[in-house]
């Protein structure tokens, strides 16, 4: 069984005090549903192409496992908090 991931780059964030909200309720959902953070922030370097504020990877045990965790309720909840307060791109993948 392939592994799951969920990447989301952030193009641009209007409220930090948010993200936090944000970022607290969704690790509540991201340990329900049993991921690991790969990847929350950090130094970056762009290499090729635009550069982006930010980005997350999250690790799941299955591609089946990542899109639970993103559907849920408990996810959705946090995923409302930021409606109009980033722009991003978010993505489930699945992996190796």
């Amino acid at each position: 069984m392939n592994k799951g991931y969920i990447v989301c780059v952030y193009e641009q964030i209007k409220d930090e005090k948010k993200l936090k909200d944000y970022a607290l309720k969704a690790r509540e959902a991201v340990n329900i549903y049993g991921g690991k953070f790969l990847v929350r922030g950090g130094e970056k370097i762009t290499t090729e192409g635009k550069s982006f504020v930010r980005t997350a990877v999250i690790e799941f045990s299955s591609y089946e496992k990542a899109k639970k965790f993103f559907y849920s309720s408990e996810y959705q909840a946090a995923h409302q908090i930021l409606k109009g307060i980033v722009v991003r791109h978010h993505q489930i993948i699945e992996g190796t």
